[in-house]
């Protein structure tokens, strides 16, 4: 941030996320940018992923500050979870969380039990769209889709039954309702999502099993029906 105000830089785009929102003892049935994760519940009950949240939290509560002390044209786009095809060798962190159900990694259901998603390229094209829009201010939400988890694993199923994708989840009521991430602000700009969540899973799941990254169906023969190094 020092070296964009040296250069003076007319406006800079922050890439923060959806964990600098949700993140407190008390949950919401929508949440907006005015929301903020509470570090210290972070540290404190040290959930799966609880350093990348206070880390992130930190980091845009730091670049606020320092933004607003140096008069600063600055403004954070705040993703959800990132779903889509990728081009890295390694399945990235969001699609760990996000293909869960498929590999059985339990520690990651929680996150998905009130699911929020954007595609990548509909992120990419807000990115742009936010950095060339004449009025623009503070805080963005990009997040074009509300889910829960068993809503998410019908889809799953659908698409994919040569997964043995799992249809119960403890400690999860199954009539749970929709947690809102609005992006309302967002849209109000003129910003349009393209991509549905079909798209982005169907996306991703491809692009992993072209990678070697899933198997093609589940192996049987495995405890629970896992694939070969399935968490």
């Amino acid at each position: 941030m020092k070296a964009c105000l040296d250069a003076k830089v007319k406006r800079l785009v922050f890439t923060s996320s959806a964990g600098t929102v949700d993140v407190a003892p008390e949950g919401k049935s929508l949440y907006d940018e005015s929301c903020w994760s509470d570090i210290e519940f972070c540290r404190t009950v040290k959930m799966t992923g609880w350093m990348y949240f206070a880390s992130k939290t930190l980091a845009e509560q730091v670049a606020w500050k320092f933004a607003k002390e140096h008069d600063m044209n600055f403004i954070t786009i705040i993703p959800t979870l990132v779903i889509g095809p990728f081009l890295s060798p390694t399945m990235p962190p969001s699609l760990i969380t996000g293909l869960a159900p498929i590999t059985r990694n339990e520690a990651h259901y929680f996150i998905l039990k009130h699911g929020h998603y954007v595609h990548l390229d509909d992120l990419c094209e807000a990115h742009i769209f936010l950095y060339e829009h004449p009025k623009t201010e503070g805080r963005y939400i990009a997040s074009s889709h509300n889910t829960t988890i068993y809503e998410l694993v019908k889809l799953l199923k659908e698409k994919y039954p040569e997964y043995n994708i799992p249809t119960k989840f403890k400690g999860f009521e199954e009539n749970i309702e929709n947690v809102e991430f609005s992006s309302r602000k967002l849209k109000e700009l003129g910003f349009q999502y393209k991509y549905s969540l079909e798209d982005m899973f169907v996306g991703a799941i491809e692009t992993c099993r072209q990678k070697g990254l899933l198997p093609l169906a589940h192996d049987e023969s495995k405890p629970n029906g896992k694939p070969n190094g399935a968490a």
